[in-house]
């Protein structure tokens, strides 16, 4: 079985089923079925229904191309730009590092 993947957390699997939810309730809004949403997206009937279920193996392109196709891209871009969020607000004049660096939690012994 090299095709199963790990469970995901608690809180994911949450997430999936609430974005799944919301899919359903978007497309069923705006009068749409699902063979219609699809090719809207410009995916297949299949790959909607298993993002309607919570499937967590639909790639993050396809739940962007159903997002746009509801109308919904823009909200969902915009909800994950930090600079909309408190802290990317305070940090906005720090320059961002090229890279970041894993940061000791510990002191060792020697310090």
């Amino acid at each position: 079985m090299a095709d199963e993947r790990p469970k995901p957390p608690p809180p994911v699997q949450r997430a999936l089923r609430e974005i799944a939810a919301n899919v359903v309730v978007w497309r069923k809004l705006q009068g749409l079925t699902q063979a219609q949403l699809a090719d809207r997206a410009g995916i297949g009937p299949r790959t909607l229904r298993r993002l309607e279920d919570g499937d967590g193996g639909t790639t993050l392109e396809n739940v962007l191309r159903v997002l746009r196709a509801l109308g919904m891209l823009e909200a969902v871009v915009r909800a994950i730009d930090p600079y909309e969020s408190d802290v990317g607000r305070l940090r906005s004049d720090e320059r961002l590092p090229q890279r970041v660096r894993p940061r000791r939690l510990t002191k060792t012994d020697g310090e």
